[in-house]
């Protein structure tokens, strides 16, 4: 099965023989770096890895022989629709925008499961998976890797009191990075602190056996914090508990990566105080992996400052260091995770790191400055572990309050996440293990029993192979729910489909949701009470504010809404659009090089209007003067006869007409007048006369005597491809 880039990913196959299925590729994938001074186009490039085989550029790459640099550090998109089928669509859609780590972070009914949906009765705390769900998304992984031609790496998350378990069924189809931290569990999801690292040893020593990738969940702190600033000690007192552990349970320091988060944005002095943050954070942990994200806790539901939050955090990972970027959007505030929101934190994140390209070689950070703070957070995490040391360990501190308090440690606010150490969900439940014991999967942290006599070279030997090295062992359950599946939910999908219906969508297939903006000239509460009143108006179903910005307590609103539209439309039915007449840029450059062309223009009559004209002849905006196009302008209400009389004294080959104005069409005698003067002067078969405006198109022109017409959304580009056409 290969896709193709004009089609459609066909969810029916991916879901075919699923139960056959088996993951071609274990373990995490790092970008191949491509050596400092790579040139790229005209440029030379410091910071970057290998090409895609099919991308889709930077909107400005047109301007640049549609180069895609794609950076060193490896992309995340995290995808939360709570439907696998439609998660792997927007996969797709990542992928070749420069994605290679696709984060499923949401399933649904997340919040309503407390077992996991494989069979054991103990709660998971994170995201319920199925074993579907997992080959399904890895099946589309492999298959949008051989498309954009660079390994696709995905990734869930292991917590929960079965942890274990899931990092078996992890191992087993092919999951290639996960969230594992026990702390994690302690501090946010009640989960025993003592049946919580027994748990986590296990599951850090299977994921170490397949070489996954493990990211912890320290970042949570300042997520949670009321004073996330004020808990950067703590941050790396826990990044230091989780990778040293991670480290003794088997795992290679190369596969730990730190979730390290900026502690704070604007109003404070954001920069300074997150640059000392990760500096230090770096130093300490020199030996293992970063990876960057925004800070959630303050992602609010407007798009212009997530971007400019994330555009910020990730110039601190350029300026420090990340190997993973990750790419939070706007719809962790508003709760809406769109198609469209994806691609632009992939595309925030690769637009900001491309263009920091080798910026450390230019930018020095004063030590003087830095060293003294970066020493004082290191002797504040120090004073923190030896109050824990104190305390009698992890668990007694735990127990105490000493994690998310709002306090700089060593001051305490008293406000901490306290945990009893024989308390929460699983407690009492860790046993020794019997003498005679064996682990169901031979990669096992612990004690096995093997006969004493005989050599094996693996514990499943004894077996005949362990469900990660006979996967034709594994139990295959296709779907438990009889009402809320994935056939149930492509029924809908498949009929549209062959109906060739279409409605918008943002998350879901055929979801009908918009989003329309508005500016109210009225305080907030008017405005958006108006603001629905119009979507009703309008016939918009279920209209639901998600983003307000106050321009000024009452002169105005501006009110972003989601609302769902009623209808479909038919596909055939649709008229397309036709495609403008362009000739590469690199062909006009030519055609005017060897041909020497000229052209008068201006706007005729008592028309007013330049705006248009200029950015259709000025090199600045990409008007024709870019290509080699000489013009002489004439001004703004230009008599038709002077124009006709220029193009006369200049030579002209073309002349350039702009006609904004048109009450009681005084644009058609404009265009009648410029033809008949020029069969009068002599010139009208040696000269091309174009007429651009607003409400002009070519048929209009044509039948008042022009040679062209070009209306709204003309660039300097249409009107050199025709020249270059229609000229001598």
């Amino acid at each position: 099965m290969k896709l193709d880039p004009n089609k459609n990913l066909d969810i029916d196959n991916i879901l075919k023989d699923l139960d056959k299925y088996r993951p071609r590729r274990k373990g995490w994938t790092w970008r191949k770096k491509l050596p400092p001074g790579t040139k790229k186009g005209d440029f030379e490039f410091y910071d970057i890895s290998e090409d895609l085989k099919n991308s889709i550029p930077l909107p400005t790459a047109h301007y640049f022989g549609n180069i895609d640099p794609q950076p060193d550090a490896v992309i995340t998109s995290e995808i939360a629709s709570g439907r696998f089928e439609e998660d792997i669509r927007r996969m797709r859609m990542a992928a070749w925008h420069g994605a290679d780590h696709i984060m499923v972070i949401r399933t649904l009914g997340q919040s309503h499961i407390d077992s996991l949906i494989e069979g054991t009765p103990e709660g998971i705390g994170g995201i319920p998976i199925t074993r579907k769900q997992l080959r399904a998304s890895r099946k589309a992984c492999d298959l949008i890797e051989d498309e954009v031609g660079r390994p696709i790496n995905f990734h869930s998350y292991v917590s929960g009191v079965a942890g274990p378990e899931i990092a078996v069924l992890f191992a087993e189809e092919g999951v290639n990075a996960a969230h594992q931290d026990p702390q994690y569990n302690v501090l946010y999801r009640g989960i025993n602190p003592i049946r919580s690292f027994v748990d986590a040893a296990v599951a850090k020593h299977i994921m170490a056996e397949e070489g996954m990738l493990q990211i912890d969940g320290a970042h949570n702190a300042n997520a949670s914090a009321k004073k996330a600033w004020n808990v950067m000690p703590e941050l790396l007192v826990q990044h230091g508990i989780n990778s040293l552990y991670s480290v003794k349970a088997g795992m290679k320091k190369e596969n730990i990566a730190l979730s390290t988060v900026p502690p704070t944005t604007v109003p404070s002095p954001e920069f300074r105080m997150n640059l000392i943050y990760a500096m230090t954070l770096r130093e300490v942990f020199k030996d293992y992996k970063f990876r960057a994200q925004m800070n959630t806790r303050y992602i609010e539901s407007d798009l212009f400052d997530a971007t400019r939050v994330h555009v910020l955090n990730t110039v601190l990972s350029k300026l420090t260091s990340a190997d993973i970027q990750s790419t939070i959007t706007p719809d962790e505030g508003r709760n809406v995770p769109w198609h469209i929101n994806s691609i632009r934190g992939v595309e925030t994140a690769k637009h900001t790191m491309v263009s920091l390209d080798d910026i450390k070689e230019y930018v020095q950070i004063n030590e003087e400055k830095v060293r003294p703070q970066i020493r004082d957070l290191k002797m504040r995490a120090i004073l923190m572990l030896e109050e824990i040391i104190e305390k009698g360990g992890y668990f007694e501190a735990v127990e105490d309050g000493m994690f998310v308090d709002n306090g700089y440690y060593p001051e305490r606010q008293g406000d901490g996440i306290a945990r009893p150490k024989d308390g929460g969900i699983g407690a009492g439940s860790v046993v020794p293990r019997d003498e005679d014991y064996m682990a169901p999967v031979c990669n096992h942290f612990g004690y096995n029993n093997l006969p004493k006599d005989e050599e094996y070279d693996k514990v499943c030997d004894l077996i005949g192979g362990c469900t990660l090295h006979n996967p034709d062992k594994i139990q295959y359950i296709d779907e438990l729910d009889e009402t809320d599946n994935v056939e149930q939910r492509m029924s809908n999908y498949r009929e549209n489909k062959k109906k060739g219906l279409i409605k918008p969508e943002v998350e879901w297939s055929h979801d009908g949701v918009i989003q329309i903006d508005m500016t109210i000239p009225d305080t907030p509460e008017y405005a958006e009470a108006a603001a629905l009143e119009i979507c009703k108006k309008m016939n918009l179903e279920d209209p639901q504010v998600i983003s307000k910005t106050v321009l000024h307590p009452s002169e105005g609103t501006y009110v972003e809404i989601k609302a769902k539209v009623p209808f479909f439309v038919k596909r055939d039915e649709l008229t397309l659009p036709k495609k403008p007449d362009v000739m590469e840029p690199e062909e006009l450059f030519e055609y005017f090089k060897n041909r020497k062309v000229k052209v008068v223009a201006g706007t005729v009559g008592n028309d007013e209007h330049n705006v248009g004209l200029r950015e259709i002849l000025d090199i600045k905006h990409g008007g024709i003067e870019k290509y080699g196009v000489k013009y002489t302008y004439l001004g703004t209400s230009v008599p038709p006869e002077k124009m006709i009389d220029a193009a006369i004294e200049i030579g002209a080959d073309a002349i350039l007409a702009s006609m904004i104005v048109t009450h009681n069409d005084i644009h058609i005698e404009s265009m009648k007048k410029l033809h008949e003067l020029a069969i009068e002067k002599g010139i009208r078969d040696k000269v091309k006369i174009i007429v651009g405006g607003t409400q002009i198109n070519n048929d209009m022109a044509k039948a008042n005597g022009m040679d062209a017409g070009f209306g709204r959304g003309t660039k300097g580009l249409h009107v050199a491809t025709y020249l270059a056409k229609n000229l001598d």
